[in-house]
């Protein structure tokens, strides 16, 4: 039993991660359902063995994962896929999850990816927040954005990863990209060298803690483009979160800075669709001024309502995408329900 083998396997049936958990066998995630590649359970010998080849392909030393108890990195298997691994510690023994990453590119149009999210790489300041659940393809998104920006303006991006997911090459821009830990200690610290680094775009894999928050206002404000990723679900959330991650002195103050530096808000899920696959459905907010003035004064929790009634300048619902999907027949009115921002006021208007 060989990793390279399973995560074949798990690739030419379609899969988007494969689990290597001891006490079970080893099995991937298709379609939202699970499908076994092994038929025996493993144990924690198998499963150490396995990860250990992942390092292997990865030329990394898993050193690291043994002193934190938890490790992200990448590696490619050559005419399969681009891998991305976390591999962990579980009840004393090693464990790991891989996801699948396309060598190419995606390309939005087949993603669903609407025409409007592609169109905010065109700000040339500010910050945009690709926002969702783990699994929900927010890094898809932001690859996608790049290589927009990359294929119609000049400059320099520079990406800070943990770990790197897309390669990018140089079209109209000069791209760099950096992964924690091996090129950089820390999302922050990689941050503050970017600035020195004169960006015109900086993307940052995700905006983990305070300091790195901090930093990203910094930079957007000082006129460069940045793009970054929040495990939040919803426009209003994000902004909550993001502010109250500050000390209550300070937040009066991050709001004025967030009004004036934010772009727009994509929030995206994958939900099941009757016909048994997943579909792509996003929330689009974008900042006018009427928005600028909620968030600086406070007044978040009327930002859905603000969504909802700017579709005349590119927003997005999140629940008017669910209601026209149910009247499509693509969901269930469960499954629209159980997704949306709002479930007792779309239940009314889905009767």
């Amino acid at each position: 039993m060989e990793l390279k083998e399973l995560l074949k396997k798990g690739y030419e049936i379609g899969g988007s991660d494969v689990f290597i958990v001891p006490g079970a066998r080893v099995s991937c995630k298709v379609k939202g359902g699970m499908v076994h590649l092994t038929e025996d359970i493993i144990k924690p010998a198998d499963s150490e063995a396995l990860i250990r080849e992942a390092y292997d392909l990865a030329g990394r030393d898993i050193g690291l994962l043994r002193k934190e108890g938890d490790d992200d990195f990448s590696f490619p298997i050559r005419d399969v896929s681009r891998f991305r691994c976390n591999a962990y510690y579980q009840r004393g023994t090693l464990a790991a999850t891989c996801r699948m990453i396309s060598f190419g590119l995606p390309d939005p149009s087949q993603l669903g990816i609407p025409d409007v999210i592609m169109k905010l790489a065109g700000y040339h300041n500010g910050m945009i927040l690709v926002t969702g659940p783990a699994g929900s393809g927010k890094s898809t998104t932001l690859a996608c954005m790049l290589d927009w920006i990359n294929n119609n303006r000049e400059g320099h991006i520079i990406t800070v990863e943990d770990p790197i997911e897309y390669l990018h090459s140089h079209k109209k821009c000069l791209i760099s990209q950096r992964e924690v830990p091996n090129d950089a200690a820390t999302f922050a610290r990689a941050l503050r060298a970017a600035l020195r680094q004169a960006p015109d775009v900086i993307m940052l894999g995700e905006m983990r803690d305070l300091e790195t928050i901090r930093t990203s206002i910094t930079a957007a404000e000082t006129g460069h483009l940045l793009l970054s990723s929040l495990h939040t679900t919803g426009a209003a959330k994000t902004v909550d979160r993001i502010i109250d991650m500050f000390p209550a002195e300070q937040q009066a103050q991050i709001r004025v800075q967030l009004s004036m530096i934010l772009r727009a808000v994509v929030s995206q899920r994958l939900i099941p669709t009757v016909n048994g696959t997943q579909r792509a459905v996003f929330e689009v907010m974008i900042v006018n001024t009427a928005i600028q003035n909620l968030i600086r004064d406070g007044r978040v929790h009327q930002i859905d309502n603000a969504i909802a009634g700017g579709a005349a300048q590119g927003m997005i619902s999140m629940d008017n995408e669910l209601m026209r999907l149910y009247r499509e027949k693509v969901i269930t009115k469960d499954t629209a329900l159980q997704y949306a921002v709002s479930p007792e006021t779309l239940s009314k208007r889905l009767t």
